[in-house]
């Protein structure tokens, strides 16, 4: 293990993007992005995921110099064709679109087709809630829930994104996977050999286990039991059938180089407060962050990650060579 900077650990993983076949501007879009999400605590999404993004893209399974593009098929829809490339440019390509459109409209969408895993989901909301928006994305992955009730994977862990300004401080961020816990720490725990608590996936035969190599060729308990599984339906609709893209039964795995291109889709709904008729928004937040923090013990969704970022950015993060 070797400490480096944010910036140098940028540089190494471009680097090894670079070599397996990606171009420049996607190997550098990844790499910001696996590193925040390492530096924000949330490993699952960050370096893990070197081995298996760089398998994929050796097998053709991401194209490394995809180029995504969009269109304006309505004035407040941004389409976005991934084509089968990493996600993160086709998201980046979103948030630099998406704030002026929502200035413009009010309420804007940006559906993406033949996108990839989209990380820390997270992160995508809170760029556009720095730039005074309200923001929400959806995005259907691989199948891993049963409907409830059921055995067989027919939704994704789907995970759900919201931010929201705050004035004068970092956005609140909300992000949370539909399964009781992302595949992420599951993915991790079988790469150091470690178990799983009980309580977090089901093995191919739905029977609780700790084996995290079990847990991924069986499913992933919901969030909320019932309630869990019908959100997770509600993301298949908005973020596959909506988009035009592949449902979680249909998508290749995220976790290894098999079979061909998952197009699993992802849609990001922007908001400028300001349309809503008034100028409250900033006010009423406060008041809702002073309503929660007031108490001992609370804090608002994220800010335990802007900490964990805080330490990353003076102290560089911890990465095998």
């Amino acid at each position: 293990m070797t400490r480096l900077s944010l910036a140098e650990a940028e540089e190494k993983v471009a680097a090894l993007f670079v070599a397996a076949g990606a171009s420049a501007a996607n190997a550098a879009s990844v790499a910001q992005a696996l590193v925040a999400a390492e530096a924000d605590g949330l490993k699952g999404h960050g370096l893990s995921r070197v081995p298996t993004y760089l398998a994929m893209l050796k097998s053709g399974k991401i194209d490394g110099q995809a180029v995504p593009t969009a269109r304006q098929p309505r004035p407040g829809v941004l389409a976005i064709d991934a084509a089968h490339g990493f996600a993160y440019p086709a998201i980046d390509l979103a948030i630099v679109e998406l704030p002026e459109m929502a200035r413009r409209q009010g309420i804007v969408a940006a559906p993406i087709r033949r996108s990839n895993h989209c990380g820390a989901a997270g992160h995508h909301v809170e760029r556009l809630a720095e730039q005074g928006l309200v923001a929400l994305l959806f995005a259907n992955t691989p199948g891993a829930i049963a409907p409830w009730g059921g055995s067989k994977p027919v939704f994704g862990t789907n995970p759900i994104a919201f931010a929201a300004p705050l004035a004068g401080r970092e956005p609140v961020v909300i992000d949370m996977a539909l399964s009781r816990v992302a595949r992420g720490p599951i993915v991790a725990a079988r790469q150091k050999g470690q178990a799983i608590p009980e309580g977090w996936a089901l093995d191919a035969d739905g029977k609780p286990t700790t084996d995290p190599a079990a847990a991924l060729a069986g499913t992933m308990v919901p969030l909320g039991e019932a309630k869990g599984a019908t959100l997770a339906m509600m993301v298949e609709i908005l973020a596959a059938a909506l988009v035009g893209t592949h449902f979680a039964f249909q998508a290749s795995s995220f976790l290894d180089d098999k079979g061909g291109p998952p197009d699993t889709g992802q849609l990001i709904l922007a908001i400028d407060p300001t349309s809503m008729g008034g100028h409250w928004f900033d006010e009423r937040m406060k008041l809702l962050a002073h309503m929660i923090e007031e108490q001992p013990g609370t804090r608002l969704p994220g800010m335990r990650r802007y900490g964990l970022r805080a330490k990353a950015r003076a102290e560089g993060i911890e990465v095998e060579l």
